[in-house]
Formats: structure tokens, sequence, C-alpha cells
């Protein structure tokens, strides 16, 4: 019992000196809170989501009902878009004083029986058509996404930190490698490992699942190399200073954390507070799951996702110029 309380008591001073892991410990869970009571900040989920394209002074009743979440936009092409995936329920175009339904849509279906049942209903009937998209087609940019973030960040970024921690790139110092050399084989090996495993990932599950898949397969494939290639730069360059895994791991896990919940991986990001879908686009792996749904479900073409690639491209000259510049061996 002696031996057992002075190595219980050792590993709790120690856990509890580590100002940067007992912080982290105490911080992640406040984060994770309070961000999705942000994101969801409404007495409860709507039963039914209607684009509103357009603003006039005369609106039709079924806009003062409630349980209804009415989301305005600016396009109504990419509204309808939404309208044609099952993303939204019905999408009213109020300067032409008309609305879309969506003919395959059970939830569509309904609205446009609360909307006949209103005082005002001059409002002229337009379709389309689309299938829904199953949840497994638009949750797998996503699990892309995730496994592309942690595989690239901790794969990296984490390793060196130890790397340092243990002494080995001290050592490594001591020869003729030169620190772009030893940044550019750890770039190209996590670069390599992690787009083997996505694309198994990829089609080991479609042979199963067969997902739908619009797009080429080809432009799918440069646009995760371009976002792989990415996330390695931002684990490089959090590796270039760090010298304790604790406060590695934790820094990372804080960058992880609002791109788990922002990019768009589990959930639409329809509906929520405009500054956390403004938020979003400042993170790369939002641009990756974006370009990807784009290519799988619209069969959009990489002219139609130029942005998103543009953005990506940036950031990655972006991280791994900072990264020559902040390495240090020691």
């Amino acid at each position: 019992m002696k031996r057992f309380w002075v190595v219980f008591v050792a590993r709790n001073l120690e856990f509890f000196r580590d100002t940067s892991s007992l912080g982290w410990n105490i911080i992640f869970p406040v984060l994770l809170i309070f961000g999705f009571a942000f994101a969801f900040n409404g007495s409860g989920q709507s039963a039914y989501k209607v684009g509103v394209f357009g603003d006039t002074a005369v609106k039709p009743d079924i806009m003062s009902y409630q349980h209804i979440q009415f989301i305005p936009y600016t396009n109504l092409p990419a509204s309808l878009s939404k309208l044609t995936h099952h993303q939204l329920d019905m999408v009213l175009d109020l300067p032409a004083r008309s609305y879309y339904i969506n003919t395959e849509s059970s939830t569509g279906y309904l609205l446009e029986k609360i909307l006949h049942s209103s005082t005002n209903t001059s409002l002229e009937r337009k379709v389309v058509t689309g299938k829904v998209v199953r949840y497994v087609d638009w949750f797998v940019p996503g699990v892309l996404g995730m496994n592309i973030l942690f595989g690239c960040l901790f794969g990296v970024g984490y390793v060196i930190v130890r790397y340092r921690q243990n002494g080995v790139l001290k050592r490594f110092k001591a020869t003729p490698l030169r620190s772009i050399e030893f940044i550019t084989a750890q770039l190209l090996s996590r670069f390599i490992i992690v787009l083997f495993f996505s694309v198994v990932t990829f089609v080991g599950t479609d042979f199963f699942l067969h997902f739908q898949m619009n797009g080429n397969y080809l432009d799918l494939l440069i646009v995760t190399a371009l976002a792989i290639l990415c996330m390695v730069s931002l684990g490089l360059l959090f590796s270039t200073r760090f010298k304790s895994e604790e406060l590695a791991g934790g820094v990372m896990n804080l960058v992880t954390f609002p791109m788990m919940l922002l990019s768009g991986i589990f959930f639409s990001l329809e509906g929520t507070p405009k500054v956390m879908q403004d938020a979003a686009l400042a993170l790369p792996i939002t641009h990756f799951v974006n370009a990807a749904r784009a290519i799988m479900i619209d069969g959009a073409g990489l002219a139609a996702v130029w942005g998103n690639l543009a953005v990506l491209a940036l950031m990655t000259a972006g991280f791994l110029a900072l990264s020559a510049v902040l390495f240090k061996w020691e």
C-alpha cells in the first residue's frame, strides 16, 4: 500500500503541476457545451425548413406560423438546389409571388397543405424534383474530412513534438540533415499514408453502401489530395515550437474542436447563426467537405469548386511558409 500510495500521489502531482494539461481538461468540456448551445440556441428543433428568397412588404401568412424555420436566401438557384436535395422543405419566391415544392418530399407535401390552409394563399405553385439524398451519402465527405483532420494533425504535429521532447530532433541536428529536408520528408510520408487510407476507406465502404456519385472520381481524388496537403502543412505548423506533448495535444484538440463542430461534418449549418457560418469558411476542412459534397451529390466539376480549391491552396502555401520560418530543432 505504501508503494501504491507513493505512485498514486506522484501521478496526481504530475498532472496538477502540468498547467497546460490541467487547463485543457477544464476548458475543453466547457467549450464543447457552449459551442453546441450556441449552434442550437432555439427552444426546439423546427418541424420544417423553408427557404425565403427576396423581400416584400406583403408576406404570406405562413411566415407567422410557429415551428417553421424560415431561412433567407439571396440566390434563388442555391435555395432550389437545397430543395432538390431535401435539405429544405419549401422555397418561397416572394418577388414572384410563388412557392416551390419538391414533389418527392413527404414533408413538402404536408407543408403545402399548411400553406393552403392559411388565409393568404395567392401564390403560384412551382415544382422541382429530386430523390432524397441518403444521410450516408451526405455524411461520407464529412467522414473523409474527419479522417484527414486527425490523420494529418496528430500524425505529423504530435509525432514531431514527441521527437523534440525525447531528444530525437536534437540528434538529427547533429547530422548533415537540413530542416527543409526533414520537413519535406515528414510531409510527403504523411501525405501518402493519409491519401492511401482515405482511398481505401472510401472504396471499401462504397463497395457495400454504393454512395451516390454524380461527379467524377478523379475530381474527388484531386480535392482530397489538396485537402490532405493543406492539413499536413497545418500539422507541421503546430510542430514547429511546442516542446510538450500534453500542450501540443491540447492545442491541436482546441483546433480540431471547431473544425468538427463548424465544418458541416455531422450536420448541415443551414439555420445556424450567420456568424457561425462565416467562421466555418475560415477552416480548411469546410472547403474540402463543401467541394466533396458538390462533386458527389451535385455532380460539380473542378471549375465549379475552384473557390474551395483556391482557399485550400492559399492556406497550404501559408502554413508551409510559416512552418519553414518557425521550425526549430530544439
